[in-house]
């Protein structure tokens, strides 16, 4: 997963927001990276999907998104159970959970909501939490399925 690179310290892995993966390039694409198109010229011929102006007002509205009180507690109770022990070595800090409100805010307003359901916590979740966790020993899964389970444990407030 790292192989060629220098990993990240923990206070550095817990600054980014999310971890996706991308997945291999389609057939044409990979095709385009062998016959050495410069991937720039690949990105300059791509249509603008939104303005500048356009990304600064969703940031906006994203802001405006409510979070109730019982999903402020749902998400305590989530980052609480990072930190019980009994899934990861070290549970979140106050910096993640302002990071899953954010993105889970951001997944309502692309759900067409003006509020944050508990469903959009559960959605980004394994992608906003699970590069900053490292599970326990005897777990015997990966950072982001042990995520998933812990959710599956946590009771809806």
């Amino acid at each position: 997963d790292q192989l060629g690179t220098y990993a990240l310290p923990e206070s550095q892995l817990d600054r980014f927001l999310m971890r996706i993966s991308l997945g291999y390039p389609d057939r044409a694409a990979e095709r385009g990276l062998l016959t050495g198109q410069d991937r720039r010229d690949l990105v300059a011929s791509m249509d603008q999907l939104m303005s500048p102006q356009d990304l600064l007002d969703a940031q906006q509205r994203v802001l405006q998104v409510h979070a109730s009180d019982a999903l402020l507690d749902y998400v305590q109770d989530l980052i609480a159970a990072t930190r019980s022990g009994q899934w990861f070595l070290q549970g979140l800090s106050p910096r993640a959970g302002i990071a899953v409100i954010r993105a889970a805010k951001a997944q309502a307003l692309l759900s067409g909501r003006d509020y944050v359901a508990p469903d959009d916590v559960q959605a980004i979740l394994p992608q906003s939490i699970g590069h900053r966790l490292i599970p326990v020993g005897d777990a015997g899964r990966g950072a982001v399925e042990q995520v998933r389970a812990m959710v599956q444990s946590v009771p809806l407030a």
